[in-house]
């Protein structure tokens, strides 16, 4: 009998099933430390514990894109190891902060299956919940996936692709309990810039660029335990290649959006997200970011911001579609999304 896990194939996948993913993470300095080193990360909340303190909050939170990572990389043994490309993410929600010490367990509800026209793979959709080690919801989202059959022989299922809320409504997101931002200081958190002084249709160019390299992002896919073969395998594509996360590039590109948008503090909810081009080792990372709206909440000093983080390979700042209305070129990422931020 073989030992070895394959991993799951488009086939193998059954509408309403639940899947419990394996090996639970305990999370500490380390993580936090080496999440640092690899993107050029200053967001002060998830950088120190008495800047954190002084909103309240019994000290500096992960950053929330580590949160995701740490779940998301659960789930690719079993949603995206035999993948072609991951297509996008919804209703993304950051229910609870996390903090050194806590344990993230991840599981994914199969909510859609559309076989391809080719019948060489399919489109499946994943609602996948990371909690903590009391059992607490902290993050969830929607993502699809393009896996590929085994058999193309194989009978599809009946199609079901899910209706996906465009965006979350300002009533849906989860503000951490206690945040207050009313002794914020501007001059610690690295710009004065608050939330009113943003304008709905405002773009903002980050200025600055990383180069991305091909050992720091196998170190970083290693991080999150995402065992994807098409992020190390140079053989496993036909143009040799490895693939670069898409999760990289998201980090990279919202830690270059510092330079802007230092007091958008924390990522609250996730609308809608494509990875619009293949990004490999040597492509330069450059980002910029449009806001999209604007909405109060009940907590103390604290606004939500709606924000496009679009990502590129050096491309020209606000260029994103062309004439057809596809993705430029260029165009690595293109990410909608909720933050917080002093008002």
């Amino acid at each position: 009998m073989a030992k070895t896990n394959p991993g799951r194939f488009f086939e193998d996948y059954r509408l309403g099933e639940t899947i419990t993913h394996a090996v639970p993470r305990t999370l500490s300095g380390g993580e936090r430390a080496l999440y640092h080193a690899l993107y050029p990360d200053r967001h002060a909340l998830a950088s120190s514990d008495a800047f954190a303190r002084t909103c309240s909050l019994p000290g500096a939170p992960f950053n929330d894109l580590l949160t995701f990572h740490t779940v998301f990389g659960k789930t690719v043994p079993d949603i995206s190891l035999n993948a072609v490309a991951n297509l996008g993410y919804a209703e993304g929600r950051f229910l609870k902060p996390v903090y050194p010490g806590d344990t993230l367990a991840s599981e994914s509800e199969v909510i859609g299956l559309r076989q391809n026209s080719s019948g060489k793979s399919g489109v499946v959709w994943v609602r996948t919940t990371g909690r903590n080690q009391n059992g607490e919801p902290v993050l969830e989202y929607v993502r699809w996936v393009m896996v590929r059959k085994a058999d193309p022989g194989a009978p599809a299922p009946e199609p079901v692709v899910p209706v996906l809320a465009p965006v979350l409504e300002p009533g849906r997101l989860a503000i951490p309990c206690g945040l207050d931002f009313s002794r914020y200081d501007f001059t610690l958190a690295g710009e004065p810039h608050r939330w009113g002084d943003y304008a709905i249709g405002e773009t903002i160019d980050h200025v600055d660029g990383v180069t991305v390299e091909e050992a720091e992002h196998m170190m970083a896919t290693r991080l999150w335990q995402n065992t994807a073969k098409v992020h190390f395998d140079a053989t496993f594509r036909p143009d040799g290649k490895r693939l670069i996360y898409g999760g990289h590039v998201i980090s990279m590109a919202r830690a270059l959006s510092f330079n802007g948008l230092a007091n958008a503090q924390m990522i609250v909810g996730l609308n809608a997200g494509a990875h619009a081009n293949p990004c490999f080792a040597g492509d330069t990372v450059r980002a910029w970011s449009e806001v999209l709206d604007k909405a109060e909440t009940g907590a103390p000093g604290v606004g939500a911001i709606r924000l496009r983080l679009v990502a590129t390979r050096g491309g020209e700042p606000f260029a994103l579609l062309d004439s057809d209305g596809k993705y430029l070129p260029d165009v690595l990422l293109d990410l909608d999304y909720w933050a917080l931020m002093p008002v």
